[in-house]
């Protein structure tokens, strides 16, 4: 006989950078684990120095960290911790990234521009990762940028739930902010057996950030609608778009969207619109400046603790969205 045999069971082991550790917390507690201990500090220059206060070796490691301000630094972070996983010896690096930053920038629009979602996905791989975990990218061709198994969650049940206990269906409108998002709200849609409406809008290339709403394309007086986008970054489309409903007719408007980035002048729009409720999922912690009683923030630990599940046990992530997706 030759070689040697093990029992050895499978481990799982569950890891969280700085910039949330929040939902990591709860995503440990719905899978019934500890966080592994961490040491993370900033050296006086900027630089990131991260350890492992446990053994690493054979497990198969699950590291989360959402990409939110300052967002380089938090990347930076997460690819240091994976290199430590790898070249401890881990059995498999799967990276949980509930907000995939850069993913905007997913082709070019003009010359002598980035595809930085392309260079973010070539990082994680030199880094080590061999699988990520990540919830409504800005573009779904992104996940054809990693060259390894990427299970993409979707925010869509558990939004549509709440939304469904909040309003009237009678009197429900699904809006998307605009035609990129059409897709999106087709599926909220067919969801919730809601019409459409869309928000032609323009936006000035040279100008970011600078929007001029055009017409709503739809029946929207008299209606609750419900606008549906997969983030809010300064807000200025959604509140434009928002007012653009109420010009139109709309009774009132909801906001509802996976990830609140809510940065530069949000909180102050947020605050002033005529929006009646602002529906996030906690992909993103809320920025201490914002305060905006109108904030609703749902839970996605349960779904990424049974996507991680899944994937530990080798079963099905899609089988978590049959039919949603």
């Amino acid at each position: 006989m030759t070689g040697i045999k093990t029992t050895g069971e499978k481990k799982l082991m569950l890891f969280s950078g700085r910039a949330h550790p929040e939902l990591a917390k709860e995503v440990a507690a719905e899978l019934g684990v500890g966080l592994v201990p961490t040491k993370a500090q900033d050296f006086a220059n900027g630089e990131i120095y991260v350890r492992f206060q446990e053994s690493v070796r054979g497990a198969d490691c699950f590291l989360m960290q959402s990409h939110t301000a300052p967002i380089n630094k938090w990347i930076m972070e997460q690819l240091i911790m994976i290199d430590a996983l790898k070249r401890a010896s881990a059995r498999s690096i799967s990276v949980i990234i509930p907000f995939y930053g850069y993913a905007r920038q997913d082709k070019k629009h003009r010359g002598r521009e980035p595809i930085s979602a392309r260079l973010m996905a070539d990082m994680l791989k030199t880094a080590g990762a061999d699988r990520i975990i990540t919830m409504d990218l800005h573009a779904d061709q992104v996940q054809g940028y990693f060259d390894g198994p990427v299970d993409h969650l979707f925010a869509l049940p558990v939004l549509t739930e709440y939304i469904s206990g909040r309003v009237d269906r009678k009197k429900l409108t699904v809006v998307s902010p605009d035609a990129g998002r059409v897709r999106v709200a087709d599926r909220w849609a067919d969801r919730l057996a809601a019409p459409l409406a869309i928000v032609h809008k323009r936006r000035d290339p040279d100008v970011a950030n600078q929007v001029t709403v055009h017409e709503v394309v739809g029946d929207v007086r008299g209606r609750v609608c419900v606008l549906v986008d997969d983030m809010i970054d300064t807000g200025g489309t959604i509140c434009a778009a928002a007012e653009a409903l109420f010009t139109n007719g709309a009774e009132d408007v909801i906001v509802a969207a996976t990830h609140g980035v809510l940065s530069g002048p949000a909180a102050d729009r947020l605050k002033n619109s005529q929006v009646s409720e602002f529906i996030f999922t906690n992909s993103l912690p809320t920025p201490k400046q914002v305060s905006v009683d109108k904030i609703t923030v749902l839970s996605m630990a349960p779904t990424i603790a049974r996507a991680v599940r899944e994937v530990f046990e080798d079963g099905s992530v899609t089988s978590l969205f049959e039919g949603d997706a």
